[in-house]
């Protein structure tokens, strides 16, 4: 696959691999070429093992707050700086607690919903309970703020 960016990245899916269309489950072939996909799981490099596929994924009932515009990923491209949004008080870079299971999925979801194009590598609790979504492959945002109710209110 490749994301709307252009990043190639491989699928890996297993026999507990769910899919869903929208919010309703739904069978893998529903997946077509073509189709817009969110996959969630464990990333290791550019391959997504997979432990749920969502096709057709939406952003208009999990983002309270929406982009100016996505940025698209440039290889060897830096990005400027920037803000959207609001970044939770007293943020600090690498501090807070990893998650997984849903609560990562829940918050991956809402992050990729919001600004496509990106991989995500980890979920991070912060210490007022938000969650900090650490995007990569993108130039832009690297990092999406994701509340308690999996609303997206910011990135940086």
């Amino acid at each position: 696959m490749s994301t709307s960016a252009g990043q190639k990245v491989t699928i890996d899916k297993a026999s507990s691999t769910t899919y869903k269309k929208g919010t309703s489950s739904t069978a893998a072939s529903a997946v077509t070429t073509g189709e817009p996909v969110l996959a969630l799981g464990t990333v290791n490099g550019t391959t997504i093992t997979a432990t749920q596929v969502i096709v057709r994924p939406t952003g208009g009932g999990s983002a309270t707050y929406s982009p100016a515009q996505v940025v698209a990923f440039q290889r060897g491209a830096p990005s400027a700086s920037k803000q959207d949004g609001q970044i939770p008080a007293n943020y600090t870079e690498g501090d807070g607690t990893i998650v997984s299971g849903t609560t990562a999925n829940k918050a991956t979801e809402a992050a990729l919903a919001t600004y496509q194009g990106g991989v995500v590598d980890r979920v991070v609790q912060l210490s007022n309970g938000e969650y900090e979504v650490h995007n990569i492959g993108v130039n832009w945002p690297h990092h999406v703020f994701v509340n308690k109710d999996f609303k997206v209110v910011g990135a940086n």
